[in-house]
């Protein structure tokens, strides 16, 4: 065989691999370019999902079933839930509750022990008296928020689990659980988890906008693109503040714009303080919680509202999570984690050291 013969055949040899790897770069992208967009509605919010892969829609119906199950465990609406079912045996007796249930209530309580009760399952004497999620909220009378402040207690909230399965109980008769102020982040659990098991290669869901779950790689291998809301926007102008770049996790944000209203010239939002029955006022106007765990990170963005920059920042140290505090000021707040994953987009404001 002659010298170009030979030299011929390498060369062949290589454009055959050269192929064999595009082949198989195309393949593998472009499975993972096909895209499933939806939008349902559940836990009182709109929950979208953009899924990536060939089992996309697979996964994505599949969340949307779970988030489903979840609300009918978990919402204090339904009388048949288990939440439904705690609060009307409030004082009486304990109600069997499902393991996922018990494993929210827990996550639920161990923030509000850590947090010295900023944030408190037991909120909904309270937060039923100012009916942010009905079609007229109003300021209840002082009177009636001083009746029921003494049922707002975290630590007459007992969660039980045996070989029979789970119980909960709650020591007064007018105490009533409300997990809305952990619900979203727990139903992007339940999508991360659909997502995974169905086979999805990456996606990312968000809870009513407050509470999003990011799966996997993105196909180009960039970060995902997380945008915070400038506090001061309007709902029919809605504008970034910042930009978060992250790779995985779950992000949650508790602010003041969320459910709001206006009565005599003063305008009250639903992050209310468990210990005074009214809406905190220390100067923040949004905290965004990035977590392992979607439930995690919704809890911690209530708690570390009411708590404030100082204490707030501590309670994320205490379990190694990260956060974005802004104050009324437009001063930013970042913890050491995030900063070099936070970018401003609004010239306005200023990240603080």
């Amino acid at each position: 065989m002659n010298r170009r013969k030979t030299v011929a055949i390498v060369l062949f040899a290589i454009l055959i691999l050269i192929l064999a790897a595009l082949i198989a770069i195309w393949t593998h992208f472009g499975q993972r370019e096909k895209r499933y967009e939806c939008t349902n509605y559940a836990m009182g919010t709109y929950i979208q999902q953009t899924v990536y892969g060939k089992k996309a829609q697979e996964a994505a119906k599949e969340a949307a079933v779970k988030i489903q199950e979840l609300e009918n465990l978990i919402s204090w609406r339904k009388n048949d839930s288990d939440i439904g079912r705690l609060n009307q045996a409030a004082g009486t007796k304990p109600a069997v509750i499902h393991e996922k249930t018990a494993a929210l209530l827990r996550t639920s309580l161990e923030i509000a022990q850590k947090s010295n009760g900023a944030y408190d399952p037991t909120i909904l004497p309270i937060s039923d008296l100012w009916g942010f999620e009905s079609d007229n909220p109003c300021v209840p009378d002082s009177k009636d928020i001083q009746k029921f402040l003494p049922d707002v207690n975290y630590k007459d909230l007992q969660v039980s689990t045996g070989s029979s399965g789970s119980t909960a109980f709650m020591k007064r008769a007018m105490m009533g659980i409300d997990l809305g102020g952990i619900g979203k982040g727990a139903a992007c659990d339940e999508a991360v988890a659909a997502y995974r098991t169905a086979g999805a290669e990456c996606g990312i869901i968000s809870a009513g906008g407050s509470s999003l779950g990011l799966f996997g790689t993105k196909a180009d291998g960039t970060p995902w693109k997380i945008a915070i809301r400038d506090p001061n926007s309007s709902d029919n102008s809605v504008t970034e503040m910042a930009e978060l770049n992250l790779d995985s996790g779950f992000v949650s944000t508790s602010g003041v714009y969320e459910k709001k209203f206006t009565q005599n010239g003063i305008t009250y939002h639903h992050l209310l303080n468990p210990k005074t029955g009214y809406p905190e006022n220390n100067g923040l106007v949004s905290v965004t919680v990035v977590t392992p765990n979607g439930a995690l990170s919704d809890g911690l963005s209530t708690a570390c509202f009411v708590l404030g920059l100082e204490k707030g920042e501590a309670l994320l140290k205490q379990y190694q999570c990260e956060g974005v505090f802004i104050d009324r000021a437009r001063n930013v707040y970042v913890t050491a984690g995030l900063k070099s994953r936070l970018k401003i987009i609004n010239s306005k404001y200023v990240i603080k050291s």
